[in-house]
């Protein structure tokens, strides 16, 4: 017999978002890292309180990290279990994707930018990272322009009838 879920928490799923990475950041590819947490952290994630709004990641001594992603502590655990909100997280890729990821962003302008945190099928957090690169002032006016024209346009059909 299945375990009733709590309330609340994301057993899979999406568990943090970076909605304005699309709007600041020209998106290549995506690719899926796992992330390496410790037990309360994971929990949190679970309560779907993490923010990935100014977070960031780079290489570091040879492996890939998470920058200033904020976790916030899980207010249930014990003392023992405290640990720092915005402190750097490894991500866990294949040796040839760090590889290819530092070259990458060792040319100009390009950046690697979180764009959610999730829950795989199997429970596990993984970060889906963009491969970017940054959008000048230009361009992001020109994709409110098209964005109020398209809201516009649907008003517009759906009160023609």
């Amino acid at each position: 017999m299945a375990e009733p879920r709590k309330k609340g928490l994301i057993s899979h799923g999406v568990a943090a978002q970076n909605r304005k990475a699309r709007f600041d950041y020209k998106i290549g590819e995506t690719i899926e890292a796992g992330l390496a947490l410790v037990g309360p952290e994971v929990k949190s994630l679970r309560a779907g309180r993490a923010t990935l709004s100014e977070a960031w990641a780079g290489e570091r001594n040879g492996e890939m990290w998470l920058f200033n992603a904020y976790i916030p502590e899980w207010q249930a655990g014990s003392f023992a279990a405290k640990f720092e909100p915005r402190r750097p997280r490894k991500l866990l890729l294949h040796r040839k994707q760090v590889r290819e990821l530092t070259g990458s962003i060792t040319r100009e302008g390009i950046t690697l930018v979180p764009m959610q945190i999730h829950f795989n099928d199997r429970g596990r957090a993984k970060v889906l990272l963009g491969v970017a690169e940054g959008k000048k002032k230009h361009d992001k006016r020109a994709a409110i322009a098209a964005r109020d024209w398209q809201r516009d346009k649907a008003r517009l059909m759906r009160e023609k009838g």
